[in-house]
């Protein structure tokens, strides 16, 4: 994306996590951003990331961003299992909530709004930073939706390591909102695809933050990586553990 791009993208930005790793999030309040739960780990230790360690740039481009912010709390889906044997169950609960240290109340940082599932074939678009693309943004307006599995979505996108937490936004009556959260890749009749997390627990998850000091769920291992060489319907991805 240029510069000229990036306007109103801006709520979307970067985790800068514990000077380990980063992940993309975007802001959904003007004090919340939402992202993947399994960023919140440490992938070689499967420790809990203490939230306070976590920065989120707002717009992050260049080496400049709209907003700069800390994060207070964080939050994630009672049902996520960092080391689950369920991977599929863990994609589907793979979303996590930060509270930031202050509000972002400027016009140049506009939350988003967020939506229920797309259906099969809708068009969808993501915006995330990756590995090979960490200092700025980019964004993918041409993928679509090819099905739903265990409550995960599955998409044609393009995405890669540093994409986790990135919003998969629906275009509807000239707005962007957000539908569902990067959790990985996979591979689906031998082409890649990418897998989102649901919204379904975000209202649940905000009041959490609202009444407690966050909640972290007591898990260890590594993060999944996944088979490229996988069969079956194209609704369907399989996972394997690094090494296996």
């Amino acid at each position: 994306m240029t510069g000229d791009d990036t306007r109103g993208w801006e709520a979307v930005g970067r985790l800068n996590i514990a000077g380990k790793a980063f992940c993309t999030g975007s802001l959904v309040s003007e004090t919340i951003v939402l992202t993947a739960a399994h960023c919140l780990f440490d992938a070689e230790s499967g420790a809990a990331f203490d939230p306070t360690s976590i920065e989120f740039l707002a717009g992050w481009r260049d080496g400049r961003a709209a907003a700069y912010r800390g994060v207070r709390r964080a939050a994630i889906h009672p049902d996520y299992d960092f080391d689950g044997p369920d991977k599929a169950a863990r994609v589907a609960s793979d979303i996590a909530i930060l509270e930031l240290d202050q509000p972002i109340r400027t016009t140049a940082v506009v939350p988003f709004a967020t939506t229920g599932w797309p259906a099969p074939g809708d068009e969808v678009g993501v915006v995330s930073y990756a590995h090979d693309r960490a200092e700025a943004p980019s964004i993918q307006e041409t993928c679509s939706v090819i099905a739903r599995q265990q409550d995960a979505l599955i998409t044609d996108c393009d995405v890669d390591r540093g994409s986790s937490g990135a919003p998969v936004f629906v275009f509807r009556d000239g707005q962007a909102r957000i539908a569902s959260v990067i959790s990985a890749k996979a591979s689906a009749d031998g082409a890649p695809v990418s897998l989102g997390a649901g919204l379904g627990a975000l209202a649940a998850l905000t009041a959490q933050l609202a009444v407690t000091d966050g909640h972290f769920t007591s898990v260890s291992g590594a993060l999944p990586t996944v088979n490229r060489g996988g069969s079956g319907a194209s609704a369907s991805a399989k996972f394997v553990r690094p090494g296996e």
